[in-house]
């Protein structure tokens, strides 16, 4: 296959950008683009990046800390949006798993599994790409923490303990439970929605 045109690989990856609906890796954006060369498609990448915050007040293609790119809305106009919006912005068991670290953290990889089960770490890799949660090792345990970018997108601001009572009034007045008393299961966790 021959090499494309710069034209023809920034429409390409423009495409691939609109259509994923995630973060795409840097290997998948190669292999969209077709120009085969890491360093040919980060440099049509800038520019797409460039263009995009140029040509659109309220989307942005964002670069991730692991190095993969995402179209997105700018996180300040999702509660726009929201009910507009013809999918979830996130899979409902992701957004259980998001849900339950934000009020357990700093909590374990082993603990989620616990409570969710294994396919929580399908739920902790989209998390982390996304940039809403963070882990720090400790030991041969994995201790997860949500993020600043976290607080924006959902529109929270304060402390952790804040955030814990911001996003759990719901699950704190259905099952009449005090904050003394046993944290919310999984079950209830569903029940949440993020809150402005």
């Amino acid at each position: 296959m021959g090499k494309v045109e710069d034209d023809e690989a920034i429409a390409r990856l423009e495409a691939a950008l609109y259509s994923a609906g995630r973060p795409l890796t840097i290997e998948e954006l190669i292999k969209a683009s077709g120009t085969e060369s890491r360093t040919k498609t980060l440099s049509l990448m800038t520019g797409i990046v460039k263009k995009t915050k140029s040509a659109f007040r309220a989307l942005e293609i964002a670069s991730l800390p692991d190095g993969s790119y995402v179209f997105q809305l700018k996180p300040e106009y999702n509660t726009v949006i929201r009910k507009y919006a013809s999918k979830p912005l996130l899979p409902t068991a992701t957004l259980k798993t998001l849900s339950y670290v934000a009020y357990m953290q700093p909590i374990s990889s082993k603990r989620l599994v616990e409570v969710r089960g294994s396919g929580v770490y399908l739920h902790l890799k989209l998390l982390e790409q996304l940039a809403y949660i963070e882990h720090q090792n400790v030991g041969r345990f994995k201790i997860y923490n949500t993020t600043e970018k976290f607080q924006k997108y959902f529109g929270i601001q304060g402390d952790k303990d804040l955030l814990k009572q911001k996003l759990f009034t719901k699950v704190r007045s259905s099952s009449q439970t005090s904050p003394s008393q046993s944290p919310p299961q999984a079950e209830d966790v569903e029940s949440i929605t993020p809150s402005s």
